[in-house]
């Protein structure tokens, strides 16, 4: 079953239309439900105004005030509130809630609706953040802060032949899921809450609801429903939705079904954080790395959300894939008036690599290096100790990876002729590459507090399910999850199925964030198929030897005979994994995946616009355990990586997202993109199952460095911020 590209068992309920979404399912008597929000980014809350020719009687209106538990989005600083009451920290924020049983006349009373504001003087940068602190907020702004260190960097500067100094900045981008947010709820204070929507963390909506209506666990259930897509942007906005929902069916005593169009969830939903990085970094004559001192800045917007997960993958990446006696990174997320920022694909990494794999490059040519060679002198090598001290135990070979990556390229043939090309010629030709890191699973302790649990169930036909909180987002995970659980007993893989998570059967095996879902919800799975199998067996149904047959009629008769059939796992730690969290130091992740990437541009001289010709992905993700689907995963999330690199621009204006549709947010189509050449490099993870590594996130990581080296390589021009816009190619080139 594993190593094989079988179909996906989401597939075919897709194509035929047979699939639910949000939008498809209705329950009768229901009502659909609006939002009224913030139109400023600060302000008190004077009053609310209804039109007087709206008969507002027919309406459910929910305010602050309806709220049966606290108001408050359960997340890790539990600071947003559901509804804004008497002031607001952000533009679109809700302040109420309607809902009627004709989404037009739901739509027509929300524009009859003002809400008075005064408004208060707004942060609506990162620049303007380090200014008004103190002044704005009238308490500290930051929301987390995060120092890591090794070594001793201030004595490593007298020690330099020379010191290199670079500021990079990266910009928001809307996560732009095929399917916006959407949510279904029926709630009553008898029969408790049970929402059914898009999402991905069930847990998290499950504990947000609890704390919300001051509910106990076994009063609300989560279920999801098909999720045209997340990419960390249905990680904790789903909460809330959930909650508008909810809190709507509450109060009308009827099912409510809320579901944003695009316009809204682009305005009013979590995006990548922006970010402000500075690298100074003091080399050797032969060029090698003796100090890194890095401070990281991110805009988290007006709540915490989960900026601090985001700000410490941002700190424990920065210094990526090098040996450096002497690594100072020095973070922090602040607090401005934009709406809250949250996951994006690779949560802090992206922007901090970005950063470092530019800077890398700058360092390399300044010091008379090849920007392959420079790298090659300052790779991590096994024993080799990271920035938070963490002992490089995984057999990684970093110069052949890279070699590798050059010769499926052909970098240095590419290089050279690129160097030779007429310099009167309009269109100019650049290569460049970028190495790169990314943690599997959640950072430090994380994994060891989730204590996640899997299981697996025998049914009375002798199949088997798989039970897990993993969201199936479009990533595979059910597929992924089948084919291990398949593998295990030895079954043909139709025999196996893995129902969307439900918390009222499935146990919480933890959020489906973090490239976790195949190497460590995995892991728990096999072990409970092999726990079950032990059950069979020590109850005299099944020899181990026995087959797919055998197997199906002992799972028949035990259930018959014995009751349900059921067995799980639960998650410790791989030996000689740990963390101090005080200390931020330790054993970061139980693995990484490593990876180099190689970009080919054309730059044009005429239109100042840049387009990625050729595009090389190498990656080393241990056992890979579906070909096809992570072939797709890779080639997705470099598509996503080009469209933040050269053209995904959020404008703001006055805190709100100005051009909040498709129409003039300019994502890559097909045709934008190149050929995308994906490669695997396989060294079996000894703690994963069957040997896999987490991929999905792995590929945002390097694709913007990798181009700007290019484009920088082909004009000669360094350029520090994603993303780069013609117009900061024509300001470069004829300023």
């Amino acid at each position: 079953m594993l190593g094989k590209p079988v179909p996906r068992k989401d597939g075919l309920a897709k194509i035929t239309g047979q699939a639910r979404y949000a939008g498809d399912v209705t329950l009768p008597g229901m009502l659909h439900g609006v939002t009224v929000r913030s139109p400023v980014p600060r302000g008190r809350i004077r009053a609310i105004r209804y039109a007087p020719e709206i008969d507002w009687h027919e309406f459910t209106l929910v305010t602050a005030q309806d709220i049966p538990g606290c108001n408050v989005i359960e997340l890790i600083a539990c600071d947003q509130p559901c509804l804004a009451e008497t002031a607001v920290n952000h533009a679109e924020e809700p302040v109420l809630l309607i809902a009627h049983p004709d989404l037009g006349m739901a739509g027509k009373a929300r524009q009859s609706v003002q809400v008075d504001i005064e408004p208060w003087p707004a942060v609506l940068s990162i620049e303007e953040a380090l200014e008004a602190r103190h002044v704005v907020w009238g308490e500290d702004n930051v929301l987390k802060r995060i120092t890591l260190e090794q070594g001793e960097v201030d004595r490593a500067w007298d020690e330099a032949a020379s010191i290199w100094e670079g500021h990079y900045q990266t910009a928001a981008q809307e996560q732009l899921y095929l399917e916006p947010n959407g949510m279904l709820a029926v709630a009553s204070p008898e029969e408790g809450v049970t929402v059914w929507g898009s999402l991905q963390c069930p847990y998290y909506v499950h504990r947000a609801l609890c704390r919300l209506f001051g509910l106990p666990e076994h009063k609300v259930r989560v279920v999801q429903l098909e999720t045209g897509g997340g990419f960390g942007g249905k990680e904790d906005y789903p909460s809330m939705i959930a909650g508008h929902a909810a809190l709507l069916a509450w109060k009308s005593g009827r099912p409510v079904r809320l579901i944003y169009d695009r316009a809204e969830d682009m305005a009013a939903t979590t995006k990548r954080h922006p970010a402000r990085i500075r690298h100074r970094t003091a080399v050797s004559r032969e060029g090698k790395l003796l100090a890194m001192d890095i401070e990281l800045l991110l805009d988290g917007g007006a709540y915490t959300t989960v900026s601090p997960v985001v700000l410490s993958r941002a700190v424990i990446h920065a210094a990526g894939v090098y040996a450096c006696p002497n690594v100072r990174v020095r973070g922090a997320a602040l607090a401005t008036n934009h709406p809250p920022n949250g996951a994006f694909r690779g949560f802090g990494a992206p922007q901090s690599l970005f950063a470092l794999e530019c800077h890398m490059d700058e360092v390399a040519r300044g010091v008379g290096l090849d920007p392959d060679e420079f790298r090659r002198r300052n790779f991590l090598q096994p024993g080799d100790a990271m920035a938070t001290g963490q002992i490089v135990r995984e057999p990684i070979d970093l110069p052949a990876l890279l070699q590798r990556a050059l010769e499926l390229s052909g970098y240095h043939q590419k290089r050279a002729r690129f160097a030779l090309d007429n310099p009167t010629r309009m269109v100019k030709k650049g290569i460049g590459l970028a190495c790169f890191l990314h943690g599997a699973g959640f950072t430090g302790s994380g994994e060891r507090h989730l204590q996640s649990v899997a299981a697996v169930e025998a049914t009375g036909e002798g199949g088997l399910r798989v039970l897990a909180s993993s969201a199936e987002i479009g990533q595979g995970a059910r597929t992924v999850l089948a084919q291990i659980a398949a593998q295990t007993l030895g079954l043909p893989g139709d025999w196996v199925e893995v129902p969307p998570p439900d918390t009222a059967e499935a146990p919480d095996s933890g959020p489906t964030v973090a490239s976790r879902t195949s190497m460590i919800v995995g892991k728990l799975v096999q072990e409970a198929a092999l726990a079950l199998r032990q059950i069979l067996a020590g109850a005299g149904y099944l020899d181990q030897a026995d087959g797919p047959e055998r197997f199906r009629a002992a799972c028949a008769r035990y259930t018959r005979e014995m009751g349900p059939l059921r067995a799980s796992s639960s998650y410790s730690p791989p030996p000689g994994v740990h963390w101090d969290d005080a200390a931020f130091r330790g054993d970061a992740y139980g693995a990484f995946s490593w990876a180099v990437y190689v970009a080919e541009v054309s730059v044009d001289l005429a239109t100042y616009e840049v387009r990625v010709d050729d595009f090389v992905a190498l990656q080393e993700v241990g056992h890979v355990l579906n070909p096809l689907l992570a072939e797709g995963q890779i080639q997705g999330g470099v598509a996503q990586a080009i469209g933040w690199t050269l053209s995904e621009n959020v404008a703001w204006s006055n805190g709100r997202m100005a051009n909040h549709r498709m129409t003039d947010y300019l994502i890559p189509t097909a045709g934008d993109l190149p050929p995308l050449r994906v490669y695997f490099e396989e060294k079996p993870y000894p703690h994963g199952p069957y040997g896999a590594k987490g991929l999905g996130e792995l590929p945002t990581d390097g694709p913007a460095p990798a181009i700007l080296n290019a484009v920088s390589s082909a004009l000669g021009i360094r350029f520090r911020q994603v993303p780069l816009l013609p117009e900061h190619l024509e300001e470069a080139l004829n300023g």
